[in-house]
Order: C-alpha cells, then sequence, then structure tokens
C-alpha cells in the first residue's frame, strides 16, 4: 500500500525543510545549534502539521545519533524506562546523547515526566518534546527548566505555495497525473497553515478527478470537502477556530453566541481543562476591572472542573461562559502591562530610585538606599505622595480608566489622591 502523500514528502534535510525561518534559517538560534553537532534539550510548541515532528527526525539524521520516539498518548512510565535504558547503553562518551523524541509531551503525566527528569538532567538523553499546548500549563518546572522553548508558527502563504510546488515537482504520483494549479484560495484557506493538511487534501482532490492532466480550482476543493468540511478536530484547524469565535463571543457580549460554541466544544471531546483556562484568560483580558468578579468565577470554575470532570464540568463552564460574556469589558490591566513591557524595552534597565531600594546591610543604607522613603501607613488615609517610577520615567502614565462604572470609582480614588496626574 502506498504511502501518503505527506509521508512521502517529508523533509530529510534541513535544505529540504520549509517554514520555521527564525528558528532553522541561516544563521537562526537552532540551525547554529545544529550545525555544531550539539544540541541541548528543547521543546517545540505549535500548531499541528508545522513540522515538529520532521524537525526531529533531521536533528537525528543530520547528528547520526540514535533516535527513540515515545507518543504521550500511548506510553506508560514502563516504556519511559525502557528507552532511557536503551539510550544508556547505545551512548558513547564521545558522541552526542540519543536522543528521545515525545510527541504530544502535553499529554504526559506527573509520574512520566518526572520519570523522564533524571535522565535528562544527567545527559542521558537529550529530550525533544513537540506539543500543541501552552507547555507552562503541561509540562512539569523542573523539566521546562532543563529545556529549551521554541515556538514554531503556522506555515504563511509563500511556504503553503511553495510546498505545492514541491509536492507536483517531486513526487512520481503527482508527476504522472501531470497536477497543475489554475487556483489555490480554497486549498490554502482549508489547510489552515497546516502542511499535512495541504498535503492530504491535494491528495484527496486528486485522487477523486480521474482526468489527466489534473486541474486544482476552487470549487473541486471545495466540493470535494464538502462531505465532512467542519468536523471538529481537537488537534487541527477547527480547534482553534472555534475557541477564537467563543471567545470573541464573550468579548462581544453575546451569551448565546459564546455558549453555542461552548456547546461545539464540548460535543467535539475538547480537552476541559483547556475551556476552563480560556475562560480565566478571558476574565482578565476581557473583563478586567469592569467586573474582578469575573477572574474569581472563571478561575472557581476551572477548579470544580477539574474536581467533577465530564459530563457535569459543562454546568460550571457554561456558567462562567454567561457571566463573563454578560459582565461589562475592559481591557486597561491587559493595555497597561503591554505599555509598561513595551516601555521597559524601548528604555532599558533603569536604575531604582533610592528611597524605593533594600537596605538589608550597614553599607547599603550608608550609600543612601531606602533613605527618604515614606511609609504609607504612617500617615492619614494610609497614602503620602512620593515618585515610583523611575527618575527618567517619573511623570509617565501607563495605566488609564476606561468608561465603566468600576474603573470611574477606581479613577475617581487616584484624582482625590494624586490630582491632576490622573485627570486625563
Amino acid at each position: 500500500m502506498s504511502q501518503p502523500l505527506a509521508e512521502r514528502l517529508r523533509p530529510r534535510t534541513l535544505d529540504e525543510y520549509i517554514g520555521q525561518k527564525h528558528l532553522v534559517g541561516q544563521g537562526a538560534v537552532l540551525r547554529k545549534m545544529i550545525d555544531s553537532g550539539r544540541i541541548s534539550s528543547f521543546i517545540l510548541w505549535g500548531p499541528p502539521g508545522v513540522g515538529k515532528t520532521t524537525l526531529a527526525q533531521i536533528i537525528a539524521n543530520k547528528l547520526e545519533v540514535p533516535f527513540y520516539t515515545l507518543s504521550a498518548v500511548t506510553s506508560g512510565v514502563k516504556d519511559v524506562r525502557d528507552v532511557i535504558e536503551k539510550a544508556s547503553s547505545s551512548r558513547f562518551f564521545s558522541q552526542q546523547s540519543p536522543i528521545l523524541f515525545i510527541d504530544e509531551i502535553h499529554r504526559f503525566s506527573k509520574s512520566q515526566q518526572d520519570s523522564l527528569l533524571g535522565a535528562v538532567e544527567r545527559g542521558v538523553v537529550t529530550l525533544i518534546g513537540a506539543t500543541t499546548e501552552n507547555p507552562s500549563f503541561e509540562v512539569i518546572r523542573p523539566l521546562l527548566s532543563r529545556c529549551q522553548l521554541y515556538v514554531l508558527k503556522s506555515l504563511e502563504k509563500d511556504d503553503l505555495l511553495e510546498l505545492l510546488h514541491n509536492a507536483v515537482e517531486r513526487d512520481n504520483v503527482l508527476r504522472e497525473r501531470k497536477v497543475i494549479f489554475r487556483e489555490t484560495d480554497a486549498i490554502l484557506r482549508y489547510s489552515g497553515g497546516d502542511a499535512r493538511k495541504l498535503l492530504n487534501i491535494l491528495e484527496l482532490v486528486v485522487e477523486a478527478d480521474s482526468d489527466t492532466p489534473v486541474e486544482i480550482t476552487d470549487e473541486k476543493v471545495m466540493e470535494r470537502l464538502q462531505q465532512n468540511p467542519l468536523a471538529y478536530d481537537k488537534e487541527g484547524e477547527m480547534h482553534y477556530d472555534i475557541i477564537s469565535a467563543f471567545i470573541k463571543s464573550i468579548r462581544g457580549s453575546d451569551p448565546d453566541g459564546a455558549l453555542y460554541w461552548l456547546a461545539r466544544m464540548v460535543e467535539g471531546g475538547e480537552d476541559p481543562a483547556f475551556i476552563a483556562r480560556r475562560l480565566v484568560i478571558s476574565a482578565s483580558e476581557d473583563i478586567g476591572l469592569a467586573n474582578p468578579n469575573a477572574l474569581l468565577l472563571a478561575n472557581a470554575a476551572f477548579d470544580a472542573v477539574m474536581k467533577i470532570g465530564w459530563p457535569e464540568g459543562r454546568i460550571p463552564l457554561a456558567e462562567a461562559t454567561v457571566y463573563l460574556a454578560t459582565s461589562p469589558k475592559s481591557n486597561s490591566a491587559y493595555e497597561g502591562i503591554n505599555s509598561a513591557i513595551e516601555m521597559v524595552r524601548q528604555t532599558g534597565n533603569l536604575p531604582v530610585p533610592l528611597h524605593l531600594r533594600n537596605a538589608p546591610t550597614k553599607l547599603m543604607k550608608q550609600l543612601g538606599y531606602g533613605k527618604d522613603y515614606k511609609y504609607a501607613h504612617a500617615y492619614k488615609g494610609n497614602f503620602v505622595k512620593q515618585q515610583f517610577l523611575p527618575d527618567d520615567l517619573k511623570d509617565t502614565r501607563i495605566w488609564h480608566a476606561q468608561e465603566n462604572l468600576s474603573e470611574q470609582k477606581l479613577k475617581e480614588r487616584m484624582i482625590q489622591l494624586w490630582g491632576d496626574r490622573f485627570k486625563n
């Protein structure tokens, strides 16, 4: 039986690899590490079909070291220990450690990740993990701290077009069928930046066409995919589209829309923890100070889902969804921290004013650390005016209240304390 097109076209070298120039282009961080012949453990985080597994295999081939692979879906602690034992016996002191590639590492339990830790610390294996989920949520901190994190991006239009061109030029089956692209909008749109999905769609359309040459048009692509074009794939494009629609419905204050997209995720088998995390983020980013209780309720819903599981977990998720969607909205905290980060990047490490510095030693006190600091609780109303920003930024405004009842009260308090500084 013939291999799928995506497998037949899997790149074998970095020169054949398409996309992720920020990591593997000439002079990029991962490319330099690979060219040096020595790599350290790292985790690849990105959406499906962007080349995480392929990149790991290319690295192993380039370094000519043993390559072991485990799937977090099917492997247990015993499998991890067996692979580590094999890696220990196959390593020579003069060479790079064997590579252990773990697909979907975010699905590994804490005990499975713990069983990896010692081998990674001792250099018995070089770990390459692949994940579609934020590693800071799913990977234990000790393991994460021993791995570099590289973020892979969805393939862009030029990458996808290059992939299509390579497919019809390099693949024997497609060459025989003489594939011609009359239109590419539909195939690019349906692929959603996923190389595997792009090639699967191409193969599907070519196999359904009895003509030679095969002409690829938008109409043919949509006709072939209409059998099940909106099937929910929690590892694919729809996963990201549905959660985007869900969050935008909450942000847009439409509880009906939000509940509909929540139902789509529940019925599609989405991970409830993923939904709950997004609610917590939305409560902070989109509702914010307009209703601070939103964050408390979203966090409580997260805890409840973790405790009671499915199917009842849908109820606290729905409660939080409706509450967030019907709450007043503000992103002033979100905008504030983004402004502050941008300011820090532009101004660098400005010195902390002397009166705000810590003074644990006699010398520091002699140097003026902490001198003239005014302890707010020693003053009427637990407040006294003093400078809290670096000298170069002392008159800068970062947080701006938005037009909602909650923040207008906060603004009034700031004007009462600071005067004109907070009027604009």
